[in-house]
């Protein structure tokens, strides 16, 4: 199976009639395993800054998270495990596996919850199967 089909099938599904602007799956490198068409282009450092955040919970919280040309505002996550951030009225969510970074990014009128649950449930499906 193409990790593919877990961004188009799975991460940008229909919620309600609404579904996430962007997802991928991108590994703890910043190798791109998946992405939606819309995700945007990375720096290498942006990943670098999350995963940093990850092994020590608050770091990006005095600069914000960036990715692409997006500032976030880091808000209320799960440390070592989820990080969710804040951007007028839309947003992202990341979930960390063993292996590999989950991304959802989000407009209204698709909630911080909705894209919340997408992104963590795909996280702890691939954590279940040892990804």
């Amino acid at each position: 199976m193409s990790w593919q089909i877990y961004v188009d099938d799975h991460l940008m599904c229909d919620i309600d009639g609404n579904h996430l602007t962007a997802a991928a799956i991108i590994g703890h490198d910043g190798s791109v395993w998946a992405q939606s068409a819309a995700f945007p282009q990375f720096k290498p450092e942006e990943i670098t800054g999350i995963m940093n955040d990850f092994n020590e919970p608050g770091f990006l919280a005095p600069t914000g998270l960036f990715l692409g040309a997006t500032k976030y505002m880091v808000i209320q996550g799960e440390a070592g495990s989820v990080i969710r951030g804040k951007k007028g009225s839309g947003g992202i969510t990341i979930k960390k596996t063993s292996q590999a970074l989950i991304f959802g990014i989000y407009e209204e009128p698709l909630t911080p919850g909705q894209c919340n649950m997408i992104v963590e449930r795909m996280g702890d499906y691939l954590i279940d199967q040892g990804l």
